[in-house]
């Protein structure tokens, strides 16, 4: 399996998870804020997973195709719980979340995370997968499901209503 998780043939399920499970459980702690769920996501993902492996195994990116299926399930999950939900005032500094945002003093990445958390569920998924993921546009189409000028809309829209909560103004 290469760096992005193509394989020429088919690799086992529990290799396959034990190599990018975390990676996973990271993108649905980014898109839905919390652990717990985060942990449901990627269950609920890679339980659909499993019957399918042998035909999963074979395809092109095995890495996009089980990466779309986590943002299915939260969006799926989401849809299902959003009457439910209940915001936690402020983010666990587990160390789940490790990214590009480490020098950021802990209170800016507490307010950035918020910021984000505030977002809609379709800008917060395409900011997270164009800058978490540092996936491309048509990547982050394709893993949604819709144009790649909505992805850059919902990017451009995220983007913009979180410098403006973060006190960044265009020049």
């Amino acid at each position: 399996m290469d760096a992005v998780g193509r394989r020429a043939g088919p690799v086992s399920f529990d290799d396959w998870v034990a190599a990018r499970g975390p990676a996973l459980l990271r993108l649905a702690y980014v898109l839905t804020g919390n652990a717990a769920d985060a942990e449901d996501v990627v269950q609920d993902a890679l339980s659909r997973a499993l019957p399918r492996w042998e035909r999963i195994s074979r395809a092109d990116d095995v890495d996009a195709y089980v990466r779309r299926m986590v943002v299915n399930a939260h969006t799926s999950w989401w849809r299902k719980f959003r009457r439910r939900e209940s915001p936690a005032a402020e983010v666990r500094p587990d160390g789940v979340v490790a990214g590009p945002d480490e020098g950021m003093p802990s209170d800016e990445r507490r307010r950035l995370w918020a910021a984000c958390q505030d977002l809609p569920a379709d800008q917060r998924t395409a900011v997270v997968l164009r800058y978490y993921e540092q996936l491309d546009y048509d990547e982050i189409a394709a893993l949604t499901g819709v144009r790649e000028g909505t992805v850059r809309s919902r990017v451009s829209r995220g983007i913009a209503v979180l410098r403006e909560k973060m006190g960044e103004r265009d020049e």
